[in-house]
């Protein structure tokens, strides 16, 4: 299935995207597409089961703006350098085991709507990311395989970055990672019996029309079904909480000077097979 939300900012409402590409209204099944929906088999199978039935009300998408595929996000956490390629081109040594940090929830918008450039800004990035939601608590799980059944979903994210924030300033990541609007993410959850092989999707990324990244999550260092299983030894993961995955190349730090950082009147698209396509225009905070 591909969940969604729609509706202004804070008061979306839960739909689907049918088989045909119709959007469908679940208002009257759930309440919202969240923690509770996802850790709640019996309430995925009546969506299912409406879906296939052909019961659900179509939506007018027209005007209709797409939000964020997850209300109620507990916590993010983000795989830093996770990509074979990216590693390369940063002139980085590969991690003997995954590099962590978080983002706070409230980064994250739509897939469509505005990216701020924070204040002070010289060096705002972009990563298309590989999002893998969480369905299931899990807790020192033992192997990757056994990880991969605690997924629900996947989804399109941009792990927007400020690159002086995060690495000339001291301290943690987390000041470059953190800024408003930093995570847009959608524009579905796609359930993951859509998505056989988590290893095998394509990420493109383009500013103004041209092509920065475009690489494969086959380059990861660790599989997704090795992140989920790592990060369960350190940390409980709950339904609804997200993990991003990291970026292939092609980031603006990978690029001989002058690096081409973002700035406001850009325009970035992204998109991962299957999974759906973003579009941000940059404006200043």
């Amino acid at each position: 299935m591909k969940l969604l939300r729609v509706g202004t900012a804070g008061a979306e409402r839960p739909a689907l995207l049918d088989e045909d590409g119709t959007l469908r209204d679940l208002s009257g099944l759930v309440a919202d597409i969240d923690r509770e929906l996802l850790s709640d088999e019996s309430a995925l199978q009546r969506v299912r089961a409406a879906a296939a039935a052909g019961d659900l009300p179509v939506l007018d998408g027209a005007g209709l703006r797409i939000g964020p595929p997850l209300g109620r996000i507990g916590k993010i956490v983000c795989i830093g350098l996770n990509y074979h390629d990216h590693a390369r081109e940063t002139g980085a040594a590969i991690p003997e085991e995954p590099i962590l940090f978080m983002k706070a929830p409230d980064t994250v918008v739509g897939p469509y709507d505005t990216v701020l450039v924070p204040r002070g800004s010289e060096k705002t990035d972009w990563e298309v990311e590989l999002a893998v939601v969480i369905g299931r608590t899990a807790r020192y799980l033992e192997s990757a395989e056994e990880a991969l059944g605690y997924v629900a979903g996947y989804a399109v994210a941009h792990d927007v970055s400020e690159r002086a924030f995060q690495i000339e300033r001291g301290g943690q990541w987390d000041k470059g990672k953190n800024c408003e609007t930093f995570n847009p993410l959608g524009p579905w959850l796609v359930t993951a019996d859509e998505v056989p092989d988590p290893q095998a999707l394509r990420l493109r990324l383009s500013v103004n029309g041209e092509v920065k990244q475009d690489g494969t999550t086959a380059e990861q260092i660790f599989p997704v079904g090795e992140v989920v299983r790592y990060l369960s030894q350190f940390m409980t993961l709950y339904p609804g909480d997200v993990i991003n995955t990291g970026t292939p190349a092609g980031v603006a730090l990978g690029h001989p000077d002058p690096k081409p950082f973002l700035k406001a009147g850009d325009v970035v698209e992204l998109e991962i097979e299957g999974l759906g396509r973003q579009r941000q225009e940059l404006k200043d905070a």
